[in-house]
């Protein structure tokens, strides 16, 4: 009997370690369990399909289970749910909620990916038909059915992350009057809040009612009871974060970690033999704060998934961890961030300088230059590049990924300040916002030596 990898989760930290070992395990037998209709869709994308970007949710899914059956020999089945793992039977209870039956199958290896879980606060009226959160494709189907059916008008969105934001943004597109609340002091908790004022008003800019420092209390039908008053609602959108879908590994007893998501090594395993995890539903390294957070985006679980299946099928591979780096688009703002915000960096130990630039995304008189404000933070004396933001309009936000790299390279303000970026007027001034940010975070620096 060959050898069988069960993987429990469908999305890209389970199917990217079930395709890798695939590649170099001819002979595994592998069983992938999802328990929605979908397996490796892009769920980054569901706010473009709700907004009429992207025009339906077949377009965000990369391969179907036929094509894992029939091209890579992965039996991905969908409406399967794990409910219960065994460690010391080997074996995992699954329930086929298309059939209404239950049944245990048995594995040699063990991988995770069972993803996250939107956070969902216990207030009155939270499980009302008209208030939806963002998590799967059967949740944007949800979505879409209810766009289809019209009314729409007033549409509240809780919650000033990144998911609640491009929401946001889907239902201004679609006509409707939408307004975020957020008990933060403002939107986007991850950028520092004078950054985060600035996305603020961007938003307001764009017709976007956003009210901040205000908590939602409860939900009853067309109404939000927030502490400051109540708002008309017929559709409310949860964007209030992810927690890690882990309580079916800690059940079992895999060791969880930082807030409860599974602990792994830099090869994705687990402390338990043959287990293995990767995703949203376990912790990543943070190189620059040097220490174990939890990361839930669909770039890192990719990678995580790759790295746990190459380790799975006899090869060797690292994921060598994060800097943080993400990057959204709010109708015409662009908002990038990397590293350490100035909260993170204390909390790490780092004293730093701080610098804030304002700028122009191509050479001032060039048709369509607009403001870029760039953000640096600058470890004291050595000059280490520790952490960077960006706020702009058009062409903005990807210059995050020339600061993501200098983070991984450790390099200091200075050296970022020597490198040859590229330069033309229709994409950049002569010195690029980067450069120009790297530039006075350097002469802070050598002031304070």
């Amino acid at each position: 009997m060959p050898e069988r990898l069960l993987v429990i989760g469908g999305d890209p930290g389970g199917m990217a370690a079930a395709s890798q070992a695939r590649r170099r395990r001819p002979d595994l037998e592998i069983v992938a369990l999802e328990k929605g209709r979908w397996t490796s869709y892009s769920a980054c994308g569901i706010p473009y399909v709700v907004g009429g970007t992207v025009s339906g949710l077949d377009q965000l899914i990369a391969r179907s289970p036929p094509v894992f059956r029939d091209q890579f020999r992965i039996d991905a089945r969908t409406e399967h749910e794990a409910m219960a793992i065994d460690l010391d039977a080997r074996t995992v209870e699954v329930r086929d909620h298309a059939h209404q039956r239950t049944y245990r199958l048995g594995f040699d290896i063990l991988h995770i990916g069972t993803g996250a879980l939107p956070r969902r606060p216990d207030i009155p009226g939270m499980n009302l038909p008209f208030v939806r959160g963002v998590q799967t494709l059967e949740d944007a189907d949800h979505l879409l059915q209810m766009v289809k059916a019209g009314g729409m008008e007033e549409v509240v969105v809780v919650g000033g992350g990144y998911i609640g934001l491009e929401m946001a943004e889907a239902f201004v597109m679609r006509g409707g009057h939408v307004t975020v609340v957020t008990n933060s002091p403002e939107v986007m908790a991850t950028l520092d809040p004078d950054m985060g004022a600035m996305v603020s008003e961007g938003m307001r800019g764009e017709r976007i009612e956003v009210r901040c420092g205000e908590a939602v209390i409860g939900f009853e039908d067309g109404i939000v009871h927030t502490e400051k008053g109540d708002l008309p609602a017929d559709l409310v959108v949860l964007g209030l974060g992810v927690e890690p879908n882990s309580k079916l590994a800690a059940e079992a007893g895999v060791a969880t970690g930082v807030r409860n998501a599974i602990a792994v090594d830099r090869r994705q395993r687990t402390p338990v033999d043959g287990v293995w995890a990767a995703g949203d539903c376990c912790e990543s390294f943070h190189r620059i704060a040097d220490r174990q957070v939890y990361v839930a985006l669909g770039t890192v679980a990719n990678k995580q998934g790759r790295v746990a299946g190459v380790n799975i099928g006899g090869g060797y591979a690292t994921f060598p961890g994060v800097v943080g780096t993400a990057i959204t688009k709010l109708c015409s703002l662009e908002v990038g961030r990397t590293g350490l915000t100035e909260r993170e960096a204390l909390a790490a130990g780092f004293q730093y300088e701080v610098v804030k630039v304002e700028s122009t995304t191509r050479a001032g008189y060039y048709p369509g230059a607009a403001p870029i404000t760039t953000k640096l933070l600058a470890e004291k004396r050595s000059g280490r590049l520790l952490g960077a933001q960006i706020v702009g309009r058009e062409g903005a936000a990807k210059r995050i990924d020339v600061l993501a790299t200098a983070l991984t390279a450790g390099m200091t303000v200075e050296d970022i300040t020597a490198l040859d970026l590229s330069y033309a007027p229709p994409f950049s001034p002569v010195w690029d916002p980067v450069l120009i940010a790297a530039r006075k975070a350097a002469e802070r620096i050598e002031a304070s030596r």
